[in-house]
């Protein structure tokens, strides 16, 4: 390969790089930041120290400690991203002790938990 072909190879590579990389920063999700919280919903993070469950598939609640040593209860809700964080996850989380975001609303005194995410 003659220098010409290198350098004209090169420069497609690298405009290639940039524009793949461009449409990622643009169409990307915004880099995992957290949505912003409609009105009455909540959101808090902290560190899962207990699960309420009947096994994997049937989470019921959990308990998360924050960064200021308070414990929060949490009910299960319809969880609006179910499918990208699974409830039994959580277990996980609490044995590695990852944070975790909680998006909640509050009924009739209890704090239920429509949506869960890695903290990280």
């Amino acid at each position: 390969m003659d220098a010409r072909t290198r350098n004209l190879f090169v420069v497609a590579l690298v405009a290639l790089i940039a524009l793949v990389g461009g449409a990622a920063l643009l169409l990307g999700d915004g880099g995992g930041q957290a949505p912003s919280a409609p009105p009455g919903i909540g959101s808090i993070e902290g560190v899962v120290v207990g699960v309420r469950a009947e096994g994997l598939d049937d989470v019921r609640g959990f308990t998360l400690r924050t960064a200021d040593g308070t414990t929060v209860d949490f009910t299960l809700g319809a969880l609006e991203n179910a499918v990208q964080f699974p409830p039994g996850h959580l277990v996980e989380h609490q044995s590695t002790a990852q944070a975790v975001r909680v998006w909640f609303r509050t009924e009739g005194g209890a704090k239920v938990a429509i949506r869960l995410e890695d903290a990280s």
